[in-house]
């Protein structure tokens, strides 16, 4: 006998709502704890009440910088995205092309990003452009791989279905091997979205003119260690809702995926 709709909402309600915040509110306790039973000085490692006193001081300041490496990242993101799809469908469309340039690729890909940060500012200047490029370095590879991967899986059983249907190379490629490939190309974005904000925070580090990077920066400078913990809390709320964002969007265009993995 099935279960209805209405018996399994609230598990899954516990499921989605309820285990991720029982989680986080653990943390915390934990964290309080740690501080206090050990008395941590706040120089060191202060406690939730001292991150929330140091985000009361500058609430217009803290909300300003958040915007500020948010928008470095969703643009930074977008333009990986774009680009590591476009060159995935390019390799996966001639093997050719492939064998000849995924070499360089992986070898670009293996040089520390961190180290072409204070490059980017000589070749490119201050302002905004080279931490949404750093964040372009790291998202382009893991989406490129991720669309790679799921490009070339598909199985042999469909592509000898669509051939005996007569379809077109145009028509198999996007109706088959494209969507058969787009929950691991979803993977490569959940992967590449948390690493964007490490891509901005790297170039906000390097160039503390902007930026919740900028905050942790000038934080240790004024020794004020509770504003740059609210700092690095705002960049773990943004990092979990961005996260969160890819996968609601990843439920709505292949629903499918779910039912087939469970």
């Amino acid at each position: 006998m099935t279960r209805s709709p209405t018996n399994t909402r609230p598990a899954r309600l516990w499921s989605n709502v309820g285990l991720p915040v029982l989680g986080a509110v653990l943390a915390i306790t934990l964290w309080w704890l740690i501080a206090v039973l050990f008395n941590i000085s706040s120089f060191f490692l202060p406690t939730p009440a001292d991150v929330v006193d140091a985000s009361r001081r500058l609430p217009s300041y803290l909300l300003a910088e958040t915007w500020v490496t948010l928008v470095e990242t969703v643009i930074g993101f977008g333009i990986a995205a774009s680009t590591g799809l476009l060159v995935a469908l390019l390799l996966a469309a001639s093997r050719t092309v492939e064998r000849m340039t995924m070499p360089l690729i992986a070898a670009v890909n293996a040089v520390p990003k961190v180290a072409l940060a204070p490059q980017l500012l000589v070749w490119i200047g201050f302002g905004p452009e080279p931490k949404i490029i750093m964040v372009i370095l790291l998202c382009f590879f893991p989406i490129l791989v991720s669309a790679m991967a799921g490009l070339t899986s598909t199985p042999n059983e469909l592509r000898e279905l669509v051939h005996s249907l007569s379809a077109s190379w145009w028509q198999t490629f996007v109706k088959v091997r494209l969507s058969w490939a787009l929950p691991q190309i979803f993977v490569g974005f959940k992967v590449a979205m948390s690493l964007a904000i490490i891509g901005a925070v790297i170039g906000e580090l390097v160039n503390p003119d902007r930026g919740l990077g900028s905050v942790i920066v000038n934080s240790a400078t004024s020794a004020d260690t509770p504003l740059a913990f609210a700092a690095l809390t705002l960049l773990a709320l943004m990092g979990a809702g961005l996260f969160y964002l890819v996968v609601a969007i990843e439920r709505l265009v292949v629903p499918w995926a779910r039912a087939i993995t469970s």
